[in-house]
């Protein structure tokens, strides 16, 4: 695997190139239609998890169904919108925000009276429609503001070093504003909401900068009036933020603040506007209070998309957006750096990690650590108001986890064929399938290994050949041949090789078999018994019966892929230990038994034997006998079954 760690590597490397790439540049189209999604969502399990305080300090005047049922339709004539700030007025409120657009003439009476009502109450924010470049195909540029909007701009702007904030600012192309004689006595703010790509309203422009002038939003204006704050001791910070008395409100280079939106519509105190104007109203329910009167009947087209509602009344959004203003709370988005940070940590961490280990554990510390970033991601906004990229820093590591597990795979499989190829014709199904689940047991190169090998050779065979037609003994060895390599296989043992009448088999490689000793034992019993059953079913036949030797023995040999290259390669063993086995097979024919034991292969054997768990058997010392090669004589031992046990090897 180590090889192909090289590819893993060249993955990781594009993958968290390409999503650095985009996070540093940060696509709208992406930022808002993809990464805006995960923020909805984690806003929704905001408003389950954590519950917001009630806003006792502001109150909604609504222009609902009843109010219409009752006043008549909608716009209402100006004289009725005076008794209604006039009766708001004289329970005297910290502000009033009047969240309706006055910018066309009805009458002198009825204007008159609205103006009066306006004036009267002092602490009064009307709303004013600036027009932007997306907006503005058949509107003509106005090149000067009305003098009346100068006393709602910010007074004092200053550039923050290394923030361009003027080429990022909202800037409106025109302005549709209020009647002279309404805005004469009230401050302005904007009621422009830009929605994102989506149509989810997640920001508030806290300013719009129209020539050289920057004009707070409305809600801004409101929270300014109701915290007491003069326009002089408003300063922005262009692309920073806002300092509004004591406390600093951060922004975005665009001027915006991301809304801490509520968990639910109504969620602030509501009186319908009817009963104000028809004086229903408890005495004294807006005294002290922040006043926000505004259209919420279906019929009045009011309704904003937010993240957590389809139809949010624009009065409920301006009453949250002060009510984030008063307590500072609006949503913060993660330093710039740390999504960065986060990308190439978790490209790193993957790459490194996850070509180490196979793909159950990969993938497990793969899922874990997305849904460990994806939590603390959740967390971060529900309980810190913290907004860190998701879409970026998840993808990444979700493209580098299929990536490598795709790869890992091809190759893997590749390389089980191969393992499928190399051994199905040497050991048993269920060898070959642990070698490809387990391919690191496996060293095809070569390894010293203490293995137990056994020789298997046909008594007899030369002669038998010599009297009997060619294609009979073909099929008498191709007989016997088929029935010894089934018991072998049944024993896990690795068949090396057929050399003429001669089978060669070892237990010990390619995996690891602590009790190589006994199943070779147990396999070179149970080739005896199946070779007796063949002789009588032989003479039955009335053919001439083949006897054989075997000849086990154990010790450390050398096992691996030997031959030439691209040409003919063997799994085999070779070595000192080979060598003697096949001596060993001779000797049977001397000493007139089927199965002979070198003595390394007893010594082994004799834990199993005094704990009484190998069987019944028979095993006599024979002789010591000087093999050639060896200088020290070597003991052997005769195999006879007892009960031979026939079930599957352990």
């Amino acid at each position: 695997m180590k090889k192909h760690r090289l590819l893993f590597y060249i993955i990781t490397l594009i993958s968290t190139a390409v999503f650095f790439s985009l996070q540093f540049f940060d696509p709208s189209i992406i930022r808002e239609k993809v990464e805006g999604r995960t923020y909805d969502l984690r806003l929704h399990l905001k408003s389950l998890f954590k519950q917001p305080p009630s806003a006792e300090d502001i109150v909604i005047i609504k222009v609902d169904e009843k109010s219409i049922k009752e006043i008549g339709r909608w716009p209402w004539k100006r004289d009725v919108m005076a008794r209604l700030v006039n009766n708001i007025s004289k329970e005297r409120p910290r502000a009033v925000g009047l969240d309706i657009m006055f910018s066309e003439r009805e009458g002198k009476k009825t204007d008159k009276a609205l103006a009066a009502a306006i004036k009267k109450t002092k602490n009064l924010v009307l709303a004013a429609a600036f027009i932007l470049p997306s907006e503005a195909k058949d509107v003509k540029k106005q090149k000067k503001l009305p003098d009346f909007f100068w006393d709602s701009a910010f007074m004092e702007v200053v550039t923050v070093k290394g923030i361009d904030w003027k080429k990022s600012a909202i800037k409106p192309v025109s302005v549709n504003p209020p009647l002279k004689e309404f805005a004469e006595n009230a401050s302005l703010g904007h009621v422009n909401m830009l929605a994102d790509r989506d149509g989810i309203l997640r920001w508030e422009a806290m300013y719009l900068n129209y020539g050289d002038d920057c004009y707070p939003s409305f809600a801004l204006q409101v929270a300014r009036m109701a915290l007491g704050i003069e326009m002089k001791d408003m300063v922005l910070y262009g692309g920073s933020g806002i300092r509004l008395g004591s406390q600093f409100i951060s922004i975005d280079n665009y001027g915006r603040a991301l809304i801490n939106y509520r968990d639910r519509i109504n969620s602030f105190k509501a009186i319908s506007a009817s009963d104000i104007i028809k004086g229903r109203a408890k005495k004294g329910l807006l005294k002290d209070k922040i006043v926000l009167i505004g259209a919420t009947a279906l019929a009045t087209y009011d309704e904003k998309a937010s993240p957590l509602f389809a139809n949010m009344p624009g009065v409920e959004k301006n009453a949250t957006v002060v009510e984030n203003i008063m307590q500072n709370n609006f949503i913060k988005k993660a330093p710039h750096v740390a999504e960065p940070v986060v990308i190439l940590f978790t490209g790193i961490f993957f790459g490194f990690i996850l070509p180490r280990f196979r793909a159950i554990p990969g993938a497990a510390i793969a899922i874990g650590f997305i849904i460990f970033y994806t939590a603390i991601s959740a967390f971060l906004l529900i309980y810190a108001n913290l907004w860190i990229n998701l879409a970026y820093p998840v993808s990444n590591m979700f493209i580098i986890f299929i990536g490598i597990t795709v790869a890992k795979f091809f190759f893997e499989e590749r390389k089980a064929r191969e393992i499928r190829r190399i051994f199905s014709n040497y050991v048993s199904p269920k060898i070959v399938e642990e070698l490809i689940s387990n391919p690191e047991k496996l060293k095809l190169g070569g390894e010293r290994k203490t293995a137990t090998i056994l020789f298997s050779d046909l008594i007899g065979f030369t002669t038998l050949s010599e009297k009997l037609p060619p294609e009979e003994v073909v099929a008498m060895l191709n007989e016997y041949f088929k029935e010894m390599a089934e018991i072998i296989f049944r024993w896990d043992g690795t068949l090396d090789k057929f050399v003429g009448d001669e089978i060669m088999v070892f237990w010990g490689a390619p995996v690891d078999q602590p009790n190589h000793t006994e199943l070779a034992i147990r396999c070179a019993l149970h080739m005896s018994d199946k070779l007796n059953q063949m002789q009588e079913k032989w003479r039955s036949e009335g053919k001439d019966v083949m006897d054989c030797g075997m000849g086990i023995n154990t010790g450390e040999v050398i096992i691996g892929n030997i031959g030439a290259e691209g040409k003919k390669m063997d799994y085999t063993a070779i070595g000192d230990h080979v060598n003697l086995t096949a001596r060993v097979e001779k000797l049977t024919r001397e000493y007139k038994t089927r199965i002979l034991l070198a003595e390394n292969s007893v010594k082994s054997l004799e834990p199993l034997v005094k704990s009484g768990g190998f069987g019944h058997f028979e095993l006599i010392e024979l002789a010591s006998v000087k093999v050639k090669g060896k200088v020290q004589e070597v003991k052997i031992f005769g195999l006879k079954s007892g009960k031979h046990e026939k079930s599957e090897a352990p």
